[in-house]
């Protein structure tokens, strides 16, 4: 199991916490701050998933006029532990 701290950027939360494990999964995720209802949706959401289906599904969402969501930021750190 690889685990995974990433700051966020652009968004209200400020830090995603995640497990890949050996089939290559999303496992635990957490989130920082930001809407708590919401992430705890996304986060129940992508539990077991492919990272690659979750970067799919969830990479170049915006949120408002940033140019970047909590969902775009999990993408982002999903790409960056590869």
């Amino acid at each position: 199991m690889k685990h995974i701290v990433y700051q966020t950027s652009g968004t209200c939360s400020q830090q995603i916490d995640l497990d890949i494990d050996d089939e290559n999964r999303v496992r635990n995720v957490q989130f920082l701050g930001g809407c708590n209802g919401n992430l705890q949706g996304v986060s129940r959401l992508v539990e077991g998933m492919k990272v690659e289906e979750v970067k799919e599904r969830l990479g170049g969402i915006r949120c408002g006029y940033k140019n970047t969501s909590c969902p775009d930021q999990l993408a982002r750190a999903l790409e960056q532990a590869e």
